[in-house]
């Protein structure tokens, strides 16, 4: 098994850990939560964490302030369901791939010419 492929197995493993985890904090703060990824570097020691997170500005700052208050507890819920050397230290990233793609997708809309507003000879 190459490098690589351990590592992929691993971060898909800690994202699904993390999934079930994240709902389960109280904190308040915490909004609609989606774990969409996990990058590790080459030596395990580092798990970067996207996540998208539905809401306003305000919606997201609690967010994020919460899962850097969790991250203790994270990690230890990580480091207890996988069995490695050392656990990962934990860095939470907003995943901005949807709005990005939401972005597109309303450009493209307004790009868009209905039909009916095309002359027949152009068709």
């Amino acid at each position: 098994m190459t490098q690589s492929q351990r590592m992929a197995r691993v971060s898909e493993e800690f994202r699904e850990i993390l999934a079930i985890e994240v709902p389960k904090l109280k904190d308040p703060r915490m909004g609609f939560v989606t774990i969409t990824g996990v990058k590790v570097t080459p030596d395990l020691r580092k798990a970067i964490v996207f996540y998208s997170v539905l809401g306003d500005d305000k919606a997201k700052a609690g967010t994020r302030a919460a899962l850097r208050h969790a991250n203790k507890h994270l990690r230890s819920a990580l480091g207890h369901a996988v069995r490695l050397k050392f656990t990962p230290v934990l860095v939470f990233e907003e995943d901005e791939v949807i709005q990005h793609a939401a972005r597109i997708d309303e450009l493209l809309k307004q790009a868009q010419v209905p039909l009916e507003e095309i002359p027949n000879d152009e068709l």
